[in-house]
């Protein structure tokens, strides 16, 4: 085997497992965004149900403060029905 053939030969091995490798670890990283991606969604949906758990809670609370301050307004002036 002449020295050219042999050159050639080696370039095309180190070309060859460069590229399979370069694949392989291009498929790692990407399975590995993937992975990140459902984990950022899962806890995107998990923050988006403790928010509307807050919210009705606000809901909830503002409904009673203001049943309370009504409670307090008719105590404070009581409404005369009585024709004079």
């Amino acid at each position: 085997m002449s020295t050219t053939s042999k050159v050639v030969l080696g370039v095309s091995v180190v070309l060859t497992l460069s590229t399979v490798g370069a694949v392989h670890l291009k498929q790692s990283w990407d399975r590995e965004r993937l992975h990140e991606g459902v984990v950022r969604d899962l806890e995107r949906v998990q923050r988006k149900k403790e928010n509307l758990r807050l919210l009705e809670e606000q809901r909830t609370l503002t409904r009673q403060l203001e049943a309370e301050r009504r409670s307090k307004e008719s105590e404070l002036h009581p409404q005369d029905h009585t024709h004079h």
